[in-house]
């Protein structure tokens, strides 16, 4: 599984800490079919390996092995793997793939600006981080629109980790977690009910005893959380979607048959929430693909999530001078 941005820079600020030389991989663009998006990161070091991904694989392979030979200086190395067939062969890139790579050499003088970076996504306070190609780099408050490469700088748009709160500790939320994480999500199961939270485990999310409008109200109302209510209780249910209705979460939805989903609503009208607000409502959960088993539920729900969440920003590249 491929960690998110906050993860890998978070790894590199506790490199720099400890005195160590680092070199941190971006892809700054893609061409082709590609395994992973343009803003992947990557980060290496001598002592500890790396962490981050690139390719999936393909290219870290190469990569890693020329690191340690590669000189390292002030001014980023700009990369390209998959630029003739044979490369695309060798690095196994798929339908001509290419990647554009960034490469630059850390190490603890620049522990200030990685660290404001990792304080800012902690914050899930969106920035946007430039790079000159003398190695000058900066730190720019808000997101830009778009990833930016030109002749004389890179600029990277950073946001903070998709979080998906599930409410209710059931079959579908151990599946939906499942699919979700790798997907790119921090992902945590909530529930007060003690009989179904005992012997309630998942690998792949936090799984917590707690309110849901609580947990809605202080880690998942901004523009990068989802909340998805799978209890079929609504004392647990129109909780989390009370509280997640009034936020900027981004996809909001409630498992249900279409009888159960119109009773929710007008509960819902009646406890205050606006038609306006309902229109956010996605009842009953999921994309329509006849799902019965918890896996294919949890499948619709996902999909219909990936759907929904904000595009990343696209690449711009501009040669001409600033």
């Amino acid at each position: 599984m491929s960690l998110g941005q906050s993860a890998v820079i978070a790894t590199l600020v506790d490199w720099l800490r400890q005195g160590q030389q680092v070199w941190l991989a971006t892809v700054t663009s893609t061409y082709g079919s590609s395994p992973r998006p343009a803003g992947s990161l990557l980060a290496w070091c001598a002592e500890h390996g790396h962490v981050g991904s690139l390719s999936g694989g393909c290219v870290e392979e190469d990569l890693l092995q020329r690191l340690p030979q590669l000189p390292r200086s002030q001014a980023p190395i700009r990369q390209l793997y998959g630029a003739s067939e044979a490369e695309q062969q060798r690095y196994r890139l798929p339908c001509g793939g290419q990647l554009h790579i960034l490469l630059e050499a850390i190490d603890p003088t620049q522990l200030a600006h990685f660290q404001a970076l990792l304080s800012a996504l902690q914050q899930r306070r969106a920035c946007t981080r430039r790079v000159s190609n003398d190695g000058r780099s900066e730190l720019l408050e808000g997101t830009a629109a778009e990833m930016e490469l030109t002749a004389l700088h890179w600029q990277q748009p950073f946001a903070p980790d998709y979080r998906l709160l599930i409410a209710g500790a059931t079959d579908v939320a151990q599946q939906l977690a499942a699919l979700a994480a790798p997907a790119g999500f921090e992902v945590t199961i909530c529930d007060f009910r003690e009989p179904f939270l005992h012997s309630f485990t998942s690998a792949h999310a936090n799984v917590v005893k707690a309110m849901p409008d609580e947990l809605v109200a202080e880690q998942f109302h901004d523009s990068h959380c989802a909340v998805v209510t799978l209890a079929h209780d609504p004392r647990v249910d129109d909780l989390a979607l009370l509280e997640a209705l009034n936020s900027q979460a981004f996809y909001v939805g409630a498992m249900g048959s279409l009888a159960t989903s119109e009773a929710r609503r007008q509960r819902l009208l009646q406890l205050g929430i606006t038609e306006q607000q309902l229109q956010r409502l996605h009842a009953p959960i999921g994309l329509p693909i006849h799902s019965k088993t918890p896996y294919h539920i949890a499948i619709s729900v996902l999909a219909h999530v990936l759907q929904q969440r904000p595009l990343a920003p696209s690449v711009t590249q501009n040669h001409q001078s600033d």
